[in-house]
């Protein structure tokens, strides 16, 4: 068997719950340590974002009317599912440039951050609701609710961590993803969706597809049906670029960026808040 070839892997994106190749056939080489190719990734197009944004706003409602509890229960089934498969996502850190030590750094505070943000399912509702106090004979509560559709842009490093911390805040609070992993590194965050796919999440509620920035961001950032776009990247320009599109449909634009994702300033409810809308509703006394 000293002749035996590997299989190498096909790495394809994450639509509706279905693995996809790009719409339009292209790709573009990975490579690692010393130029060697490591995999041929797909090249996402606005058509196959288009199809996205279609899944996901058909996810959206289902999701949103799911229980806290039990988006917490998927939450977790997903943290469970990534131990059991850290020896993976850590081989395919190393194959992305990072050292042993720093690729299982990585992918415990990955697992780690699921944990925490599955316990804020049915907790953030009590922390950034209110009863607001009014001068008629009324109940006044005021309530988040999810926005809908949420674009992410995920940092390029870290790539696992900065794409699981940039997605959460979002699903948990009842909205559907549309992400856009590291250009340079994404082979974790296609193997995440292995494990999306595997899990309880229904189909639609994470989307996960690969390829440039500069290809993708105008369409990210003008289709009518995106209701926020999380852009956790550091180029000002293209930030800048973001908002002046979001303004056709006033689509809220959220600037995502920490020096140190590893830090406990990532692990903050209110990253959830950002992306809801208050509903206040009166009530009258009495009835």
């Amino acid at each position: 068997m000293a002749d035996r070839l590997d299989i190498q892997k096909t790495y394809k994106m994450y639509v509706g719950g279905a693995f996809i190749r790009s719409e339009s056939g292209h790709y573009y080489p990975l490579t690692g340590k010393g130029g060697k190719l490591t995999a041929n990734i797909c090249l996402a197009t606005r058509k196959d974002f288009r199809d996205a944004v279609t899944k996901a706003r058909g996810a959206q409602e289902k999701w949103a009317g799911r229980s806290a509890y039990n988006r917490g229960q998927i939450l977790y089934r997903i943290a469970e599912m990534m131990e059991g498969r850290k020896d993976q996502f850590i081989a395919e850190l190393v194959r992305e440039g990072l050292t042993k030590k720093q690729a299982e750094k990585e992918t415990l505070a990955t697992i780690d951050r699921v944990v925490y943000f599955a316990g804020w399912t049915d907790k953030y509702t009590q922390l950034f609701s209110t009863v607001n106090p009014v001068q008629s004979s009324h109940f006044n509560f005021s309530l988040p609710e999810p926005m809908g559709v949420v674009v992410v842009m995920a940092p390029e490093k870290p790539s696992l961590l900065g794409l699981v911390s940039s997605i959460l805040p979002a699903i948990v609070g009842g909205n559907t993803v549309i992400a856009l992993a590291s250009t340079g590194a994404p082979l974790s965050a296609l193997t995440f969706s292995e494990i999306l796919h595997s899990s309880d999440v229904p189909g639609g509620v994470i989307n996960i597809l690969t390829g440039k920035t500069e290809d993708l961001a105008e369409h990210f950032s003008t289709h009518m049906d995106v209701n926020a776009v999380v852009y956790a990247r550091e180029d000002e320009s293209m930030l800048h670029q973001i908002q002046e599109n979001a303004t056709g449909n006033l689509k809220r634009v959220y600037h995502v960026w920490y020096k140190d994702w590893y830090s406990d300033e990532v692990d903050n409810p209110y990253a959830i808040a950002d992306l809801q809308e208050t509903k206040t509703t009166w009530h009258p006394v009495g009835i």
